[in-house]
């Protein structure tokens, strides 16, 4: 493979991966109203570096979410391949959640389009795009409610990202479910046959007696 930064030093290029991985720690814990001298503090270099390898934060959340927009691209892209296109449609919510569920700052960012970087809005634009054909699939299957539209998803999604505010331990646990509810949400009546058993459900703070409803 090509080396992408060919004409770096291996210090510099050091000093860039630290930062990256400290954007993907902090953005992805605290969002992307973390400053970026939280992210210069994590990976331990001066705002001077940061600022040279990223002038603006736009584009060091644009290169710190790049694997997670890919993987994105890749959820929605298999899910237009699958034969069976309401497969297809339940594969693609649950990854997107998946995605979603693991960094605050990606779901922050992939929700709001981050208008000050091209390449986020782009990105989500393209996959709204695609979303919405494999929905008419769907609906043309007869397994889609008829009545859905790309609002509902951003409203769903929106929703889930308040899964943030639960301990981290319980996100993605939660996030399967939660994904499994909008799925039969989704799903065009009547069914034919018994709905499938949900996720576990996270283990969160009780406020009745266990065993209670």
């Amino acid at each position: 493979m090509t080396d992408p930064l060919p004409q770096m030093r291996a210090d510099a290029r050091d000093n860039r991966a630290r930062i990256l991985d400290a954007g993907r720690t902090v953005f992805g814990e605290q969002g992307l109203g973390a400053p970026m001298r939280e992210v210069a503090r994590h990976a331990g270099v001066g705002a001077a570096t940061l600022y040279r390898h990223f002038p603006t934060k736009q584009a060091l959340i644009a290169q710190t979410f790049a694997e997670q927009r890919r993987a994105c691209r890749i959820a929605v892209r298999d899910a237009l391949a699958d034969p069976d296109p309401w497969h297809g449609f339940q594969s693609m919510v649950e990854q997107i959640c998946e995605l979603h569920a693991h960094s605050r700052g990606f779901a922050d960012a992939f929700m709001t389009a981050f208008p000050e970087a091209m390449d986020f809005a782009a990105d989500r634009e393209q996959t709204l795009r695609a979303v919405g054909e494999l929905a008419r699939r769907a609906q043309n299957s007869g397994h889609l409610r008829p009545d859905f539209v790309i609002d509902d998803l951003i409203l769903m999604l929106t929703a889930h990202r308040g899964l943030h505010d639960m301990p981290r331990t319980a996100r993605v646990t939660a996030s399967r479910r939660f994904a499994a509810y909008m799925i039969e949400a989704l799903r065009a009546a009547p069914r034919t046959a018994a709905p499938a058993p949900l996720p576990p459900a996270p283990l969160l703070q009780r406020t009745h007696p266990p065993g209670a409803l």
